[in-house]
């Protein structure tokens, strides 16, 4: 597992419904990649009271910040925690 130092966070990305809210199936060239992700691990660097995400939150971070990283077949990508800009609720 990934443990993030600092003030970094690892995230995973949350595949995106390929469907509009009305039931039309989109075309993958038809798709905006939204940055949508799932945190999976935050630094224990940071106190609790500073930290605001938690393990298992959706979220939405920059689009192009972050290190892409794949360990044992899976995909993450570590943050800054301040890249991070919304919590999905």
């Amino acid at each position: 597992m990934l443990k993030p130092l600092k003030d970094r966070v690892v995230i995973q990305m949350v595949e995106q419904e390929e469907k509009t809210a009305g039931g039309l199936f989109l075309p993958t060239t038809a798709q905006e990649k939204l940055q949508f992700a799932k945190v999976i691990a935050t630094s224990e660097f940071t106190a609790a009271e500073d930290r605001q995400v938690a393990v298992g939150d959706k979220v939405v971070f920059e689009k192009y910040s972050g290190t892409e990283v794949k360990l044992d077949g899976q995909e993450y990508i570590i943050v800054k925690e301040k890249d991070i800009i919304a919590i999905v609720e």
